[in-house]
């Protein structure tokens, strides 16, 4: 599918993985609406690409929290008010830790919830929400025949396959959205929308960064090969190929330079 002239709309859009994507489809002439918290620096990384952007597109900041019905659905709106909405990338999540059993007693469940609420349950928020909008457009043919409507990606992670010490909550909500992928791609077969999750392993994001350089180099050296960190752009660039290519569907696809983590 050709990004020109359609409509992408990225959650977590402000920083990292969601910031690069957006950098990357609308560099292809794709209108973006970046979501992220009010808190965010949303509304300046849109300012930012409106500057130097082409006639034609153009890039909104639409404030949101992904566990929100009526946010999400404004997003959405939005989206669709800008042209065909076709492109929906799932980039929001958290990664709070937290042992079992750990040094102050048992996890809150509460602190457990509310990963599985942002991660799981955001995400299958705005791919709803997304699909249904998406089922709304006229199709369009793709560069090797054949008609199609949109493309939803979502975000999981390596931790869905090998979850470390501290991360029962993470894991498991990165495993659901990996889980549902198949299952939302065949039902959405039909309305010509396809469903696809990329599984980073340790990339370069915000959360990241607040480790100490030393934990960053050496999370890094533990990549077998490139030894190194992901960059944003990397997750950008598997975005714009899966967007590309319409066979790409149903899969969850790691990113990883071949990483399994050990148990901590």
């Amino acid at each position: 599918m050709d990004v020109k002239g359609t409509v992408a709309l990225i959650t977590g859009g402000a920083s990292g993985l969601g910031a690069a994507t957006a950098r990357r489809l609308f560099d292809g002439d794709a209108s973006v609406v970046l979501v992220d918290l009010p808190s965010s620096a949303g509304a300046a990384l849109a300012e930012e690409l409106n500057a130097f952007g082409a006639p034609g597109k153009s890039a909104v900041f639409s404030p949101a929290d992904v566990t929100r019905e009526a946010e999400v659905q404004a997003a959405v709106d939005t989206a669709a008010g800008l042209g065909p909405l076709r492109i929906v990338v799932n980039c929001a999540g958290i990664a709070t830790p937290g042992k079992v059993l750990g040094r102050d007693g048992v996890l809150p469940l509460e602190v457990f919830n509310r990963v599985i609420q942002v991660n799981l349950v955001g995400t299958f928020n705005v791919l709803r929400l997304a699909a249904a909008a998406m089922v709304a457009t006229e199709p369009a043919v793709t560069a090797l025949g054949g008609p199609e409507r949109g493309v939803i990606i979502n975000t999981a992670s390596v931790a869905a396959f090998e979850g470390q010490i501290g991360q029962p909550a993470y894991a498991a909500s990165k495993g659901a959205v990996a889980a549902m992928t198949l299952p939302v791609a065949r039902e959405l077969a039909r309305s010509l929308v396809r469903v696809v999750t990329i599984a980073p392993g340790i990339f370069e994001t915000p959360m990241m960064a607040g480790l100490p350089q030393e934990a960053q180099d050496s999370l890094g050296a533990q990549v077998p090969h490139p030894s190194r960190l992901g960059k944003p752009d990397e997750y950008a660039n598997l975005v714009a190929h899966i967007v590309d290519n319409a066979m790409l569907n149903g899969e969850t696809i790691r990113l990883d330079g071949a990483i399994r983590m050990g148990p901590k």
